[in-house]
């Protein structure tokens, strides 16, 4: 029985109107002539060994052929940043002149007929690809070099994740790729449980708004001369995710009306696909097509009610001794050294439902744990907010089983139980400040929050007063809100930390291998390897751990070096693991302006992800991978079965550390991030910090955060438990002042 999904996540082009990338058929024939280079049709004889009909297909298929160009334009325009759309534009006007393709690809354009110089869709597809291959090594013009590898993200990450009306892309069956349509899941909760206390603005008008939120228990007002509807309540969260459900329903259980702003939209289990594209573009942050400014790491970020808790990979670990004494010692933060702290885990770890053990692993956790086994190494387990029999390994796009416990399952539904009202489809825009001229001796007072739905046909803006009001948007989203509203503190957007990652896949043929399986199947973490500096020393360097990738983000991150190459190794995508090296980076970034993130490594960072990377590549071999490599950009890579130390220290030994396309090297790599934190830390001062030890800002009186922003570093492991158990002490100590 096939499963019905939301509309917004099912499959099939529901665009009734023309592309709105506004690219010149100039530039579109350019883009189109690079995306069949990237993904070229191929010729019969160059597949390995007896093909089926779909693998047929496949080698035959091209990244030039409809919609893909399009829809790799129509990402550019809606989610590139402002220097990518330059860029790219600028790249693709220029080759799609004679005079344009010479100056960029030299010789390789000349011709020996009239008028003897080719635009590039003209030159030949051996050519082109000579053209791609030379850019993607050039270490000077790396602008340029910047221009193709992000079209060459863009348009293999469309390839893979297009879905027809039946939710399938024909690439698939070849890859060995299912997303498990036909299911029956009988036992999957029908329920929406926040219904209740829900507000759909993008389902709303203007005349059906206010009936809406008035039958939800909230008073409006309409403001017509300043078109406004004016809403009042005790607490304004705004956010959903790890911090802003916590704070919700420990405030709305603590008696106080409470409305929570979301700018994204609420999906249950019944309503999830696992379709990569749809998923992405709804559940996180521009689409899931977020890099930094200099384009050397891509970010992700959950943007929908629950927040990085409905698609995290659900690890579950609370926060290190070692962190938590350096925050309350070196950082002076009492706090994190508290009996109140570890009581805030506990009870988080209650709510949520976790669990210390695993009944059965997926493939890619297998190959971790025997790999470990195999080198005498310490295999940990990874505790996870659902049960012990969860195996899924969709959950970054919703757990489709309903097992896994993120706040939109959990917190939200205290906080609705005890009368709070989430607002979806609604996005926050400033603070409501005044001058204090009493209180505690801050410089100002908030009073609320203006925010506007994306729905395009409500003009009014809805002004929420509240005698508190938290932040809880994120490390990514707090900074920029909290500036746009006025407020000067120094430190707010700095010290942003990202547990930044690298990369690292082995390939294990099902015909020889013990492990039974596909990459994409199975609980995402479950196991867990330190990579300590040595036996004495038990610092951690790193930590490594599986990787959940669609296989739309698998060949947009694949080094590619040809055409050929890139489709033979998509082939091996169902049974290529992939490991990452996590470090808890000393280097920091910034977010100033929403979307535009700057971040740099530390040298310390760049030598402990190279020890991971170096740890993980041995794990795989000795778990008995076939071939192993990395993501840098020359397809780094060895035959691994039977392989000699001395020939495995000088391939270790050529790994490098993570410098990005930007960079003036010839061998680059993107780097990832999952995890955002600090950039509103906890500080004893103003001096020190955006807000003090109760989560409550240094410059406004009664403005609080409650989200990964506020904590003093990197964490060094997964998140979700501090954030959670740091919102959990904040709010309890809001409850406790609201009472008095």
């Amino acid at each position: 029985m096939r499963r019905e999904y939301h509309e917004l996540l099912r499959g099939g082009r529901r665009r009734e109107d023309k592309y709105s990338h506004g690219f010149s058929s100039g530039e579109m024939q350019s883009l189109g002539s690079i995306c069949e280079v990237l993904f070229p049709p191929l010729p019969l004889n160059s597949i390995e060994g007896q093909p089926s009909e779909a693998v047929q297909r496949f080698y035959q298929s091209s990244g030039s052929q409809f919609p893909v160009p399009d829809e790799a334009a129509e990402l550019v325009a809606k989610r590139g940043t402002v220097e990518a759309k330059i860029l790219v534009r600028a790249v693709l006007l220029i080759l799609s002149t004679r005079l344009g393709t010479l100056l960029l690809c030299g010789s390789l354009s000349l011709s020996n007929k009239w008028p003897f110089i080719n635009n590039f869709s003209s030159i030949s597809l051996e050519k082109r690809e000579k053209i791609l291959q030379r850019w993607f090594r050039h270490s000077l013009l790396t602008p340029i070099r910047l221009a193709f590898v992000y079209i060459k993200f863009l348009s293999l990450y469309t390839f893979f994740t297009l879905a027809d009306e039946n939710s399938q892309n024909p690439a698939w069956e070849a890859i060995g790729y299912h997303t498990n349509t036909d299911e029956n899941h009988s036992k999957v909760p029908k329920e929406r449980p926040l219904q209740k206390g829900m507000v759909e603005t993008m389902k709303e008008t203007e005349s059906t708004l206010v009936q809406s939120l008035t039958q939800k228990g909230l008073e409006v007002i309409e403001l017509p001369e300043q078109k406004l509807y004016n809403i009042k309540c005790d607490v304004v969260v705004v956010g959903s995710g790890c911090g802003g459900g916590v704070a919700a329903a420990v405030l709305a259980g603590s008696g106080h009306k409470v409305v929570v702003l979301e700018k994204g939209n609420y999906f249950t289990a019944t309503d999830y696909s696992s379709l990569e594209g749809p998923s992405m573009n709804q559940l996180f942050e521009s689409g899931g097509v977020l890099p930094t400014v200099d384009g050397n790491m891509m970010i992700l970020a959950g943007s929908t009610v629950g927040g990085g808790s409905a698609v995290n990979w659900s690890a579950s670990i609370k926060t290190p001794n070692s962190v938590l004494r350096e925050w309350a010692e070196d950082h002076k933060l009492p706090l994190f050294g508290s009996s109140q702290y570890l009581s805030a885990m506990d009870a988080v770890c209650e709510r949520i439902g976790v669990t210390e053990t695993c009944t059965e692993e997926g493939f890619q956790n297998q190959v971790l744990r025997k790999g470990c086994e195999n080198l005498g190494l310490k295999v940990h387990i990874v505790p996870r907010n659902s049960s012990e029999n969860h195996y899924c390994g969709s959950c970054s796009y919703g757990c489709r089983s309903g097992d896994k416990k993120g706040t939109d399952s959990t917190w939200l539904v205290d906080a609705v139980n005890s009368g709070a009202v989430i607002l979806t489809g609604c996005k926050a825009e400033k603070f409501l400040l005044k001058k204090n001229s009493h209180g505690r001796g801050k410089r100002k007072k908030c009073l609320g929050v203006i925010a506007r739905t994306l729905n395009k046909t409500i003009r009014n803006r809805i002004q929420i007063e509240a005698k508190v009001t938290i932040s809880a948007c994120g490390s990514l989203l707090t900074p920029p809100l909290m500036i746009s509203s006025g407020l000067k503190n120094k430190h707010i957007g700095q010290n942003l930390h990202l547990h930044p990652v690298a990369m690292v896949w082995g390939y294990f043929p099902e015909f020889n291998s013990e492990f039974k399986g596909k990459s994409y199947e199975g609980g995402i973490i479950t196991s867990m390897n330190k990579v300590v500096s040595s036996e004495e020393d038990s610092q951690v360097r790193a930590i490594i751990e599986t990787a959940a990738f669609g296989p739309g983000s698998f060949s947009a991150l694949c080094p590619w070096e040809s055409g050929l190459d890139i489709k033979r190794r998509i082939m091996k995508y169902a049974r290529t693991v992939h490991l990452f090296a996590m470090v808890r980076d000393e280097g920091f970034g910034k977010v100033k302006v929403e979307g535009r993130i700057s971040y740099n490594l530390s040298e310390n960072d760049k030598e402990n992800i190279k020890a991971g990377v170096r740890q993980a590549l041995r794990i795989l071999i000795a778990a008995g991978a076939v071939e192993v490599g990395t993501y840098r950009s020359d397809g780094q890579r060895i035959k691994s079965k039977g392989i000699k130390e001395k020939e495995l220290e000088e391939f270790l030994n050529s790994v490098s550390g993570a410098e990005g396309p930007k960079a003036l090297v010839e061998k680059w790599t993107v780097t990832g991030t999952a995890h955002q934190m600090g950039s509103c830390r906890m500080g004893r001062s103003e001096k020190e910090g955006v807000v003090d030890e109760n989560g409550e800002g240094w410059e406004a009186e009664s403005l609080f955060v409650c989200d990964g922003s506020v904590l003093p570093t990197a964490v060094g492991v997964n998140p979700m438990i501090t954030i959670q158990s740091t919102a959990y002490c904040i709010s309890k100590k809001i409850a406790e002042s609201l009472g008095k």
